[in-house]
């Protein structure tokens, strides 16, 4: 069964016990990690569990097959370029197989990238009208019951936003779909920042969340403390 989300524009000591032992609390594992490899770890936890709107349980979910994209309505050939662009930078970063495509057939397509007017994508998705209204970017999601991302389409509004806005747009939703689904105001310059920026570039924690996700060793369904664990598993032994 396929859920659907709707989003608006995260040397190594081991201890080991037959029993948990209230005297003795779960050490934590990012000890051994840097500062700014623990941030990380923070922000990835933050981000990359559920999504800030609905119910979803808070767990990693990402995309195991390809994500083939079929692009709709009027981009811009700068647009275009952008997109291009964005896809390069997120295929380059991940390196458990999972890559980013485009098909011109939409029937081979598992992700659908819209640009126009919010009016013109509610008429494809009703679903969203009210959305569309103060939204000038919105990505949805879908994922089957083991948490693996399978399906999805975004907008970005070419009328209301000017050129740069729609290039961030572009980058903000197509990244939050790939499972980085919240936001933050924890870092200025983050393309997860909740607050209104027209930010073009990823921050450098940026694309440790990205490569993380998307790392031989995440899996999908893991929860606050077990994806600690994994990402530091991950960093340590770097």
């Amino acid at each position: 069964m396929n859920r659907t989300i709707f989003c608006i524009v995260v040397g190594t000591s081991l201890l080991v016990s037959c029993q948990k032992d209230a005297d003795f609390p779960d050490v934590d594992p990012t000890f051994e990690l840097s500062e700014y490899q623990r941030e990380i770890v923070s922000y990835f936890q933050e981000i990359a569990l559920g999504f800030e709107f609905g119910s979803a349980s808070k767990i990693t979910r990402k995309w195991v097959d390809t994500m083939q994209i079929f692009i709709g309505g009027m981009p811009s050939p700068e647009l275009l370029l952008e997109l291009d662009k964005i896809i390069s930078e997120i295929n380059e970063l991940a390196s458990d197989h999972f890559a980013i495509s485009q098909v011109q057939d939409s029937l081979e397509s598992n992700f659908y990238v819209f640009f126009g007017s919010g009016d013109e994508y509610a008429a494809i998705f009703p679903a969203l009208s009210d959305l569309v209204k103060s939204n000038w970017g919105l990505f949805s999601i879908q994922y089957n019951s083991a948490a693996e991302l399978n399906g999805g389409y975004m907008y970005v509004d070419i009328y209301r936003a000017n050129v740069t806005e729609q290039k961030h747009l572009l980058r903000e939703e197509l990244t939050q779909s790939l499972g980085l689904g919240n936001d933050s105001s924890r870092y200025d310059d983050s393309i997860f920042q909740s607050r209104w920026t027209s930010t073009n570039r990823y921050a450098a924690i940026d694309e440790e969340l990205i490569r993380l996700l998307y790392h031989p060793e995440m899996t999908v369904g893991l929860d606050q403390l077990e994806v600690r664990e994994v990402l530091t598993q991950i960093l340590i032994n770097e």
